[in-house]
């Protein structure tokens, strides 16, 4: 594979993790904290792992794989950076709420609840459809989805729990993590 597919990639990757790095987290413990999430992590982190497995591929992709990969790469970039942004210090790594939390619709979450998860998504697709063979990328998908939905029922009762019917009406309005899809 060229070199320009792997500097498109390691672009991606940057640009995605970026607004992660140098978000401002609150170092308070949450009021309210679900570690089951961190199953789904670990899903999506064995998702992420099989899309460098199995083979690379050897030619440069198709241009339609290079371009839908470079459209995917760019939407998980601007996901992630709006979705910290919106969230701003009440962004962390585990499923938990603080005592003081706001429901943010602001932002991307206005078009979906999980935008950061979208991001997830779109950075898997866009590697995969650079670098994986089609049945590494079917079950790379499937175990990224997999984790996420985990991570998104968790999340979605913790909010459930604190902002009630606010966040219900929220849920029922606006799409989990892919847009248009209830």
């Amino acid at each position: 594979m060229p070199a320009y597919s792997y500097a498109v990639v390691a672009a991606g990757c940057l640009m995605f993790a970026a607004p992660f790095l140098r978000a401002r987290r609150t170092s308070k413990a949450p009021a309210n904290l679900d570690r089951r999430a961190r199953w789904g992590m670990v899903l999506q982190g064995i998702a992420y792992v099989l899309l460098w497995q199995g083979g690379v591929l050897k030619a440069a992709p198709p241009a339609w794989r290079f371009a839908l990969s470079v459209i995917f790469l760019a939407a998980a970039a601007v996901l992630s950076w709006t979705g910290t942004g919106a969230l701003g210090k009440q962004w962390r790594f585990d499923a938990g709420l603080d005592a003081d939390h706001q429901l943010v619709t602001t932002g991307p979450y206005r078009f979906i609840r999980h935008p950061i998860y979208c991001s997830m998504l779109c950075l898997g697709l866009g590697i995969g459809f650079m670098v994986t063979p089609w049945p590494l990328l079917l079950l790379s998908t499937s175990l990224l989805v997999a984790g996420t939905e985990i991570r998104v029922r968790i999340e979605d009762s913790l909010l459930a729990s604190r902002f009630g019917e606010g966040f219900r009406q929220y849920r029922e309005s606006v799409p989990a993590y892919v847009p248009f899809l209830r």
